[in-house]
């Protein structure tokens, strides 16, 4: 298992951009996919990105595609999301989470996200 803890949320104003952190405890992060999920008041958590184990193949919501970017550097054991223009519909708290089963059953705290208008 890894241990993840995500940083770098704040509040923005719309158009405006952040970028998150996700670092990961434990020797296997490299053997991890991972991904990135929000949850807005009042409504389910969904997902937003993720990358594979290689950082060979990403994966966006549509609502996304565009103007996130995921990342990571298994040498420092972390992994990004560059967010571009953001909008108010993204405000939200993040998570991160990690898959090496097949499903994503490692998970950060959550950082929040707030986009003014």
């Amino acid at each position: 298992q890894v241990q993840l803890v995500e940083s770098g949320g704040g509040l923005v104003q719309a158009g405006g951009s952040l970028r998150l952190s996700c670092a990961a405890s434990g020797r296997t992060f490299s053997s991890y996919d991972m991904g990135w999920f929000r949850q807005a008041p009042a409504k389910e958590r969904e997902f937003v990105a993720a990358i594979s184990w290689t950082g060979g193949s990403t994966y966006y919501a549509d609502s996304v595609k565009g103007r996130f970017t995921i990342s990571r550097d298994n040498a420092k054991n972390t992994v990004y999301l560059q967010m571009n223009s953001l909008k108010p519909e993204d405000t939200a708290v993040y998570y991160c989470a990690g898959s090496n089963t097949g499903k994503y059953d490692n998970w950060g705290q959550g950082t929040q996200v707030t986009v003014s208008s």
